[in-house]
């Protein structure tokens, strides 16, 4: 591809608003680059993937560069400084889709993109740009399933870069002794979070000693396990408060393993800067707005 080819410039954003949403997909689009086309040194508040159709650049996170062209994508990470420009002689043409969501860095980790790994050097990468432009297309028939939609299609994405990975023999092993005790981690607290549990409690269950088990875990999720359970706890409680009205605040701070009502407020502010009673009565006009 020459870098006489005219520039060209697409993108659709998500038509349905969902601020209580835990995932969701933002916009999709896809570009002919100019020459030396450059954006950054900068930095985003959710997660931007690219998928290079042709041409060739480089890509610059803060620990390394990547000469990447056809075939290959690359993952921005919210709150990482990078910065991408094409080739002066062929730049790129690529597509790109954002999300963001609580379960987002999750599913990004479970094929192997990482602030350390956030390429995949691939040879053929045709399947993932028909998934992007089907989000686009999605988004431009402005319907109520549009989220739905692409949320459907990101994860369809997620799996070919598993199968691509897995195909191309690229250096990923997707269940480490430590990825394995972190999961189990996860899941312990996922299901546990309503108990009286601790990390020691954890870690005696696990067979682990307390401060190893916090290094991997913080290592894995830059998150502590102590704030892990402690988000986790107050993130099942807004969702108690957005779906459970006739419930007090006391028995929902109760019902998400928290013996002090007054102790849940303090960290539902700290998390939300609003209390829980001002998120419900939130919810609650946004509601009636809607009717």
């Amino acid at each position: 591809m020459s870098s006489t080819e005219a520039y060209t410039y697409s993108v659709a954003s998500n038509p349905v608003y969902a601020a209580d949403s835990e995932f969701q997909v933002l916009f999709a689009g896809e570009s002919q680059t100019k020459p030396v086309h450059k954006l950054g040194p900068k930095v985003y508040d959710y997660f931007l993937l690219h998928v290079i159709e042709s041409g060739a650049g480089v890509y610059t996170t803060e620990y390394e560069s990547y000469r990447l062209g056809a075939g290959d994508s690359f993952l921005i990470e919210p709150e990482q400084l990078v910065s991408y420009m094409s080739d002066e002689r062929t730049p790129w043409r690529y597509r790109w889709v954002a999300f963001k969501g609580k379960d987002a860095a999750g599913l990004a980790r479970t094929v192997g993109f990482s602030t350390r790994n956030p390429v995949v050097l691939a040879s053929d990468n045709r399947i993932v740009s028909e998934y992007i432009d089907h989000i686009r297309q999605s988004f431009r028939m402005n319907n109520v399933y549009s989220n739905l939609d692409a949320i459907g299609y990101l994860h369809l994405i997620m799996a070919a870069y598993g199968k691509i990975r897995k195909r191309d023999s690229y250096d990923f092993e997707l269940e480490s002794d430590v990825q394995k005790t972190v999961k189990q981690m996860i899941r312990y607290m996922s299901t546990q979070y309503a108990q009286p549990i601790s990390i020691e409690k954890m870690a005696e269950s696990l067979g682990y000693n307390r401060a190893y088990l916090s290094r991997i875990f913080k290592q894995a999720t830059q998150m502590s396990p102590v704030t892990f359970l402690l988000k986790l706890r107050i993130d099942k409680g807004r969702q108690l408060l957005r779906e459970r009205t006739e419930l007090t605040v006391e028995q929902i701070a109760a019902s998400v393993g928290f013996q002090d009502a007054l102790y849940f407020s303090r960290q539902f502010r700290r998390f939300y800067q609003q209390s829980p009673t001002e998120y419900r009565n939130a919810m609650n006009r946004l509601s009636e707005d809607r009717r």
